[in-house]
Formats: C-alpha cells, structure tokens, sequence
C-alpha cells in the first residue's frame, strides 16, 4: 500500500512530516494525503456534479465540446484523448485559469484563454472555481514542506505560481467496456504535482513500482492521491521521480468517475532547481532520459507537448498541426 501522510502532522511536528513527504515522493512518487482540511461536503459536491454531467445526452455535452476551443478546453468525448497514440476510454471536461485570450499568441501561450461552461448541471462553474482555488491552498503548502525538507527555502517555488499559474482540472468518467483495458495509457503527469479525488469503491489506478510491476491504488476514505510530475523531477535533479501510473478501464456495467487537480505555475516559468545537500544528491537519480517524451524545465513546454499530442484534432483543427511520436496525457 502507498503511504499515508497527514498534513496536520505539519503543524505539530513538522520536521517529521517533512522527512515522511520527501521520502515518500523518492520513493514512491505516490501517496495518500488526509488532514488535509478540504471538506467532505465539498468533495461530494464535485463529484455529484460530474455525475449528473456525464448523466445528460450526448447533444448537450458536446455544446462545450473541446474542438470548439483553441485551448483545449470543455468535453472530450469517448476516445476523444490518446496517450502513446492510443485511444484513452474516458469521458472528460477539461478546466483551466479564465483569462483572456493573448492577441496573436504564438507556442505554448496559445494555451491561454476561456473556459467552456456546461449550462447544466446548476452550479457547475461555481463549485469548480471554489474546487481551484481550495486545491491550489493544499498543493503550495505540500510545495512549501517540500522545498524545505530539501535544503531550500520555504518560498523557493513561489515565484513560479505567483503570476497566472496554469493549473488544470480534469473532471473525468471512465465507462465500462469489455473493448479495451486502457481507461488512460501508463504516463507521467507533466507539471509539478496532481491531487486526486476519487469516488469510493472505485478501481483502477495503477502505478508502476521500481522493478516494472504494477500496483493497484483503491481510494482511500476522505483523502487525496497525490503524485508529483515531471517539473519536480527536474527541479531536484531525479531525487523525486516522476512515477508512471495509469487507469485500467473498467468491467462492462460498471464506470468511474475521478477528478485530478494539477497544479502547474505559469506557462513561462522555469522551475527552480534545488541545490539538494550532499547526503540527498547522493541519492538522485538524474532526470530520465525519454527521447519520445523530453522533459523541459519550462513548463508551458511540457504543457502544449502533452495537449497537442493527446488532442491531434484539436491541434490539426485550430492550430495546423499533426503530433507525432508518443502522447503523454496529463
């Protein structure tokens, strides 16, 4: 089982909680995360709105459909999103910052723009931007022990998500089907790190160990799995690993339905390295070396790599381009 870790131990032994955190993204890449103060009113709340969402007719959910944003944003069908060129079983709306779109944007600034609402459910919107920003608070504090259980200060990458940060909500159903195992490809999410609400009793995520295996990873009651992406992998030199996970699709007459939160700084940051002390950069292992999947220190780079190789058709449609070589889906 992954470990636990309770983010109240951060106030009263917090050199303790730390020491456990660091050790269990070196180790791991994965953990449980309770105590972490989000109420469970509001984790019901998301996860009964994206059920009565993905509950409505076709035709209605495609009136947000991501072939109409440049950004890929609102729903992706079933199918609509590979990962390593292949066809990902799920159902998703994808959510980021609202901010206007940049006149005659160019790269990875192209990202930047509206949202695409769904009339319905009532509150959708609402509750989500409240989920954004209860979810930042959680991971810029899971950021600030971090930094600081590495050697470096607390603020070390608060510069990076203090103007417009580009973080991601994907509100997702995985449907059951006997066609295919892949709910989503085994991949490596590409920011800095992602919090995960599941609903009980739901199956499928796994995440692969050191020696290739792959271990189930059930929900836990009242707590969030969190795993840290490749941007944290760069900025501590491989001392924590980005781990390959991915969600098995589910049985015929059964589905899931999970919302991952990535929290990612703004499209033109470059992360900070930590200088880790001798004793930790003994242990580093080096950032992998992916010639289908480089990993850059910029991270709108890692962003629009990922978005335009999941989304061809978003990205042929709007911006002309054919993807090639392996997906990487956040």
């Amino acid at each position: 089982m992954l470990p636990v870790l309770d983010l109240t131990d951060a106030q009263t032994d917090p050199e303790g909680f730390r020491e456990r955190l660091r050790e269990a993204a070196h180790d791991a890449g994965f953990f449980y995360l309770v105590g972490h103060g989000v109420p469970r009113s509001q984790m019901e709340q998301v996860l009964r709105l994206a059920r009565e969402f993905f509950a409505l007719p076709l035709e209605v959910k495609n009136e947000i459909s991501q072939l109409k944003s440049p950004q890929f944003r609102g729903y992706s069908r079933i199918g609509g999103e590979l990962t390593n060129g292949l066809v990902d079983w799920r159902e998703q709306i994808d959510i980021g910052p609202e901010r206007p779109v940049i006149p005659g944007a160019e790269g990875y600034w192209r990202l930047q723009g509206p949202n695409l609402w769904p009339a319905r459910p009532a509150g959708f919107r609402a509750a989500f931007e409240e989920w954004d920003r209860t979810l930042s608070a959680v991971g810029m504090r899971l950021l600030r022990h971090w930094a600081a259980s590495l050697g470096a200060d607390e603020s070390h990458f608060d510069a990076a998500f203090a103007d417009r940060p580009a973080t991601l909500i994907k509100v997702v159903r995985y449907p059951g089907t006997a066609d295919t195992t892949q709910g989503v490809g085994a991949h490596k999410d590409s920011g800095v790190l992602t919090l995960l609400l599941v609903e009980p009793d739901s199956a499928g995520l796994q995440v692969e160990t050191d020696d290739g295996e792959w271990i189930d990873v059930p929900p836990l009651p009242d707590a969030l799995i969190v795993n840290i992406g490749e941007l944290l992998e760069v900025a501590t030199g491989g001392y924590l690993r980005a781990t390959r996970h991915r969600v098995l699709a589910p049985p015929p007459g059964t589905d899931r339905v999970s919302i991952p939160y990535f929290l990612n700084p703004s499209l033109d940051a470059i992360i900070p390295i930590i200088q880790l002390p001798p004793e930790l950069a003994a242990l580093s292992r080096g950032v992998e070396d992916d010639p289908n999947n480089p990993i850059y220190n910029t991270y709108g780079e890692n962003a629009w790599k990922s978005r335009t190789r999941a989304h061809p058709d978003v990205a042929e449609l709007h911006h002309g381009i054919k993807p090639q070589g392996v997906a990487s889906a956040y």
